[in-house]
């Protein structure tokens, strides 16, 4: 059984505030151990499970933040810039299951450092008319591939976002969301425990693939500034519906990804100093 495991950061076990995730900065040292505690966690709860074969894929900003001298050797690192299916690069290698770690909810909605993709020029992704955060794009894109996503981990609402893209999928709260940048936090010791036994648990689901069904899509980015809408409406394909709001429809989710990665990148390179 060979599985995926998707890590992000700002689902990380005591994560809350944006230097917690930012390369370089004090508090980011002080995290990227948990964060990769979390990922040994999970690690031994899969092998626990029967999984002979762990890839964890990076899929926090640069890409560089696990330690790969504190991680358990029996998995392989995928780490660093530039992937072309970025967080989700290996979901066609012909994985068995895939772990969402480290998530987070999605853009315009309430959670512990939400966002899609941008940390805040993105207001809102709507997915085939669905508002998706992160986690929804990436579940449809391990569908494509015939991939069920075993469990996922962040604070409590990205779990109850988790329960509408894989109902079946174990979910691990390891914080409960009190704002933005605020959250009840279990200690690293706990949340351990509690990711190790449910990712043995959710290897049951593991090889429960479908046959891979590429099918077409429709991504909507609402930006929160109109000049972003317009910097992204120049890649051919992408429209500008309205003022802050661009779509493009693709035919299939590897292709809406790609498109979507390319349209986020020209937007954040039109963010212009303090206005944005």
């Amino acid at each position: 059984m060979r599985i995926m495991i998707s890590a992000d950061m700002e689902g990380a076990t005591g994560v809350t505030w944006t230097a917690d995730v930012e390369t370089n900065s004090p508090q980011w040292e002080r995290f990227r151990p948990m964060f990769t505690g979390d990922v040994n966690a999970c690690v031994a709860g899969l092998f626990a499970g029967g999984a002979t074969d762990v890839l964890v894929n990076e899929a926090h900003s640069a890409q560089r933040n696990i330690l790969l001298e504190r991680l358990d050797p029996r998995a392989r690192l995928l780490t660093g810039r530039h992937k072309p299916l970025s967080m989700m690069q290996g979901i066609d290698s012909g994985v068995d299951g895939v772990v969402f770690l480290g998530y987070h909810a999605a853009a315009g909605l309430d959670g512990v450092l939400s966002h899609t993709y941008l940390p805040n020029q993105i207001t809102g992704v709507w997915l085939d008319g669905t508002r998706a955060s992160e986690g929804r794009l990436n579940a449809a894109l391990a569908a494509e591939y015939g991939v069920p996503v075993l469990l996922v981990t962040g604070d409590d609402l990205t779990c109850a976002d988790a329960a509408g893209y894989a109902p079946s999928a174990s979910a691990v709260a390891v914080k409960q969301c009190v704002s933005r940048y605020a959250a009840i936090c279990k200690p690293p010791s706990v949340t351990a425990t509690e990711i190790e036994e449910a990712a043995r648990e959710a290897m049951a689901l593991a090889g429960a693939t479908t046959a891979p069904a590429p099918a077409a899509h429709r991504i909507e980015i609402e930006f929160d500034a109109a000049h972003l809408a317009a910097a992204a409406a120049v890649v051919p394909t992408v429209e500008q519906v309205d003022v802050r709001r661009v779509g493009f429809d693709a035919a299939s989710m590897t292709a809406a990804m790609k498109a979507f990665k390319v349209v986020t990148a020209i937007a954040s390179g039109a963010v212009e100093g303090s206005y944005g």
